[in-house]
């Protein structure tokens, strides 16, 4: 490896942006600040750490010569963890972003989004496609998948350690307790409040720019990801062999296509 280069689990110390309602967003940046910029977003109960550093393609975007700015969103990371579900819509994931750009004083970036990040990506180029200028939404989810969540169930077992019988239940408790430092009862407010607003990607106004849509071959959200991006007209889709959801950010076949992508 470069030895200009950051280690693969090499985190900057956050630098963090106060968001509209007064929570801290933790951000990271990487590389020179002249270089065009990869805005870097993660899924549901992961990390900007888990998703982009861990897995390669923070090394793999300097690389190629871009500069990284990487974000934990709102109930994440090194960011602030409420436990009201008000505080977690779609709006106020999308302002984040909006005000990271502005106190980086960043007036477009190209984005990477996975799962979450890639669901608050395609909302962020349709509702101020100034600030993106091409996306890759990997994993991104059509209607809700938080909504099979057992709220009850979750909420029994991080307040009292009640088992969790439902088994989707059980899955999410089991991906959010994977991440250290995860806060599981402001992980359960996140999933109850994705079903309070408009949550779903709209394939009836989707963004114009280019996107790349990526998903695994074994995820189970496959063909309705690839019907987002045939309602996206500048949409391309790649399909990751043998991935799933949970291990697609780590495909080989994932980050080659979108760094090339990314370089327009």
């Amino acid at each position: 490896m470069d030895a200009a280069l950051p280690a693969l689990t090499e985190m900057p110390s956050p630098q963090f942006v106060m968001a509209g309602d007064g929570r801290r967003i933790a951000t990271y940046s990487w590389g020179d600040e002249d270089a065009p910029t990869v805005l870097c977003v993660h899924g549901f109960a992961s990390s900007c750490r888990d998703n982009w550093v861990s897995t390669g393609w923070v090394r793999d975007l300097l690389r190629a010569g871009f500069r990284v700015l990487g974000v934990d969103q709102r109930g994440h990371g090194a960011s602030d963890k409420p436990h009201e579900a008000s505080d977690y819509s779609m709006d106020a994931f999308v302002d984040d972003l909006v005000i990271v750009l502005d106190t980086y004083l960043l007036d477009t970036v190209r984005y990477a989004g996975y799962s979450l990040g890639a669901r608050v990506g395609w909302q962020l180029a349709v509702n101020v496609p100034e600030h993106v200028e091409r996306a890759v939404l990997g994993g991104i989810p059509d209607g809700r998948p938080l909504a099979r969540l057992q709220i009850e169930q979750a909420r029994a077992y991080a307040e009292h350690g009640t088992p969790v019988e439902d088994r989707v239940t059980q899955n999410y408790v089991t991906l959010a307790e994977r991440v250290p430092h995860n806060d599981l009862r402001a992980l359960i407010a996140l999933a109850e409040g994705m079903r309070l607003g408009d949550a779903d990607p709209d394939p009836a106004h989707p963004p114009m720019q280019q996107i790349l849509f990526a998903t695994g071959s074994e995820d189970a959200i496959l063909e309705r990801s690839k019907r987002l991006a045939d309602a996206t007209p500048n949409g391309t889709f790649v399909e990751l062999p043998g991935r799933h959801h949970f291990n697609a950010p780590g495909s080989r076949v994932f980050r080659q296509a979108a760094v090339e992508f990314l370089a327009g």
